[in-house]
């Protein structure tokens, strides 16, 4: 039998606490599905769309660094997405009937003009622009992927943020009804995390309401996510309901789960390893060998400065 790399592992104390929680669980099949490789893509899972293979609006087929984008099948057929369950292949199932419409985005806290859009208009008030994002899991797996959404700091910028604004506060949805997932009391539900407002106000910040020229499927967050591709992927909350503008840093699912190993800033750095494994290399979905992980995910031109003088070791 193969052994799985502690780097591509659900980390442990999730795993632990999971494996009692579902102990008799009608869903568990032989094997506990919490342990799981961030390795091969299913391809039937989550249906294709009819007629052509999905292409983005501008044509592209790489990033700007010459990286082949990852295909629709792998992008929408293998996802972290606790609120469904934890073996990233049988997400998308999981997420068919999540119902995304109708959708209410609430801005507000500290700022002068607190509005809530509905979901689709969020595109028509707010210019959509296509970014091609890598995207790189804490677990040591990554993508790259053709998003379409609107920039966050634009949505801030409308709402006005008040002197005393610092920070911004993410809410996802919670509904255990139709996210099994949200049972799991290991976990504070519903799913919140936060940027410094500086960090959301950056132009690569997105909120993101499509991929590969499409609406965001719901294993992929829809209807709305957040998109900083220099962080890891667990801070890009997804099914946002709320973004509240505070003065003091808010937690975060992952901080109140497991502070030891999931900090605020969630930056990707090569050189500070997950306490269990290295994050100096990654594998990229669809390919077999392992490449070198860039700081800031490749993105340390555009972000870089916003942390000088920080010890990033220290704010992990």
């Amino acid at each position: 039998m193969k052994t799985i790399p502690s780097s591509e592992i659900t980390p442990e104390s999730v795993y632990r606490s999971r494996r009692q929680f579902m102990t008799g669980a009608a869903t568990l099949i032989a094997g506990s599905a919490a342990l799981t490789a961030c390795g091969s893509t299913s391809q039937s899972s989550a249906p294709t769309p009819d007629g052509p293979a999905p292409t983005t609006k501008s044509g592209a087929t790489t990033d700007e660094t010459g990286a082949a984008l990852n295909s629709y099948e792998q992008i929408t057929n293998y996802n972290n997405y606790y609120e469904f369950t934890t073996d990233k292949e049988g997400v998308a199932g999981r997420a068919q009937g999540f119902k995304s419409a109708p959708w209410t985005l609430e801005v507000g806290g500290l700022v002068s003009n607190p509005t809530t859009y509905a979901a689709e208009d969020l595109t028509k008030r707010f210019d959509e622009v296509e970014r091609i994002y890598r995207l790189r899991c804490v677990e040591g797996w990554s993508m790259v992927i053709p998003w379409l959404g609107i920039s966050l700091g634009k949505l801030i910028a409308a709402a006005a943020p008040k002197a005393e604004a610092k920070f911004v506060r993410f809410v996802a949805i919670y509904a255990p009804e139709q996210m099994p997932g949200q049972g799991d009391n290991y976990f504070k539900w519903p799913y919140e995390e936060g940027l410094r407002l500086d960090e959301a106000m950056n132009d690569l910040t997105l909120l993101s309401t499509g991929l590969y020229g499409q609406s965001l499927p719901p294993q992929n967050g829809a209807p709305v996510r957040l998109m900083a591709p220099w962080k890891y992927g667990f801070k890009n909350i997804k099914a946002i309901t709320k973004i509240e503008l505070v003065a003091e840093q808010p937690s975060s699912l992952w901080i109140a789960a497991a502070p030891n190993e999931y900090g605020f800033y969630a930056n990707v750095n090569p050189d500070v390893p997950h306490p269990r494994w290295s994050q100096s290399t990654e594998r990229r979905i669809g390919e077999t060998g392992r490449r070198d992980t860039l700081p800031f995910n490749g993105y340390a031109e555009q972000v870089a400065a916003m942390y000088a003088g920080m010890d990033l070791r220290a704010n992990f």
